[in-house]
């Protein structure tokens, strides 16, 4: 008999000018599960970060939740929730990016810890500084 248990994953991230990257990212989480949580980084929390984000939370709530390989968005206030949000949402995979490797390995008691490699050529950092030059001329 075929197991029905759905597989639940969630991942992190501020998501802010959403590129291929992020989408990649998210693509690929998805891939892990049948269900894809996103713990969307508030302003505040981005703030905590040293990130400002170019895009209000809300905002960026509104793309992601667009996306057919997103099912849930959740925000993410605090580097301490993961294991609460894990336990809640009964997840069963928590995806992020490779840039983070071994960082979230604290959550391997509660579920599968996986690291995704990142898209290369990519990043919000690099996207903002293309805005800028383009912005200079």
């Amino acid at each position: 008999m075929k197991n029905s248990k759905q597989v639940r994953v969630i991942t992190y991230g501020s998501f802010d000018i959403l590129h291929r990257g992020h989408i990649r990212l998210i693509e690929r989480a998805r891939a892990l599960g049948d269900y894809l949580i996103v713990g969307l980084s508030t302003n505040e929390f981005n703030h905590v970060k040293g990130k400002i984000s170019v895009f209000d939370y809300k905002d960026r709530a509104v793309v992601l939740k667009s996306l057919r390989a997103v099912d849930k968005v959740i925000p993410e206030r605090t580097w301490e929730q993961k294991i609460r949000d894990v336990r809640r949402y009964k997840v069963d995979v928590f995806a992020i990016g490779s840039d983070w490797k071994g960082k979230f390995n604290f959550l391997k008691p509660y579920c599968r810890v996986v690291y995704l490699p990142r898209t290369k050529g990519i990043s919000t950092s690099e996207v903002k500084s293309r805005i800028l030059k383009i912005k200079r001329i």
